[in-house]
C-alpha cells in the first residue's frame, strides 16, 4: 500500500512540475482560438452609445445643478429668515409696551394746557422722549395716516363721515389710535376716521 501511495504522489508532483514549466505567455492552439473568440464577442462602441454616455452624464449634471440650486436657495431662505427672527425677536414685547407710549402721549397732551404743572409737563416729556427713543433703536417707526389715502393693509376704518371737501374723499380725516411699523412691517394698524 505505501508504494500505491508513493507513486501516487510521485505522479501529482510530476504533473504540478510540468505545469510551472511552461510558459505563462506560450498559448496551446487551443487557448488562442478561445482567446479570439471572447475578442470578437465584444461589442464594438456604436455612435448611439457614445451618445447615451454623454446624455447620461448630461443627465447626471442637470440633476447636480437641480440639487446645488435648490440648496442655494435653502440657505438663502434660512439666512433670511433668521435676519428676520433676530430683527423682530421682539416684536411682543414692543406691541404691549405701545398702550404704554398712547396712555404716555395723552398725559402730555393733558398736562400742556395747564401752567401749574408744567414740572410736570417736563418730567413726563423727558421720559416719553427716552422712552420713544429707545423703541425707535429697535425698529419702531410711527404710520403717517392723516391726509393719506385709506389703504386696508395698513389702516383699520373705526367709521367713516362726510368729507370736509372734495380732496378728502377717501381719505383719512382724523386717526383715534396710531399704528406703528417694525423694522417695515406693521406692528398695529392705524385705526383711522375715513371721510365719503
Amino acid at each position: 500500500m505505501n508504494t500505491t501511495e508513493n507513486h501516487t504522489e510521485n505522479v501529482n508532483e510530476n504533473e504540478l512540475n510540468s505545469h510551472e514549466n511552461e510558459n505563462p505567455n506560450q498559448t496551446s492552439p487551443e487557448n488562442e482560438n478561445e482567446v479570439n473568440e471572447k475578442h470578437d464577442d465584444t461589442p464594438e462602441m456604436s455612435p448611439e452609445m457614445e451618445n447615451g454616455g454623454s446624455d447620461a452624464v448630461q443627465i447626471e449634471r442637470e440633476k447636480y445643478i437641480r440639487l446645488y440650486s435648490e440648496f442655494e436657495n435653502f440657505r438663502r431662505r434660512t439666512a433670511k429668515e433668521r435676519l428676520d427672527l433676530i430683527q423682530n425677536a421682539s416684536k411682543d414685547i414692543i406691541e404691549s409696551l405701545l398702550p404704554v407710549v398712547d396712555d404716555m402721549e395723552r398725559a402730555i397732551k393733558a398736562l400742556q394746557g395747564s401752567e401749574e404743572n408744567k414740572s410736570a409737563l417736563e418730567g413726563m416729556d423727558l421720559v416719553y422722549k427716552k422712552f420713544y427713543g429707545i423703541l425707535e433703536r429697535k425698529g419702531l417707526k410711527p404710520m403717517v395716516a392723516v391726509g393719506e389715502t385709506f389703504d386696508a393693509e395698513i389702516h383699520e376704518a373705526v367709521t367713516q363721515f362726510a368729507a370736509p371737501s372734495p380732496e378728502l374723499v377717501g381719505k383719512v380725516i382724523d386717526e383715534v389710535e396710531k399704528g406703528y411699523y417694525l423694522n417695515d412691517k406693521v406692528v398695529r394698524f392705524a385705526k383711522v376716521i375715513v371721510g365719503n
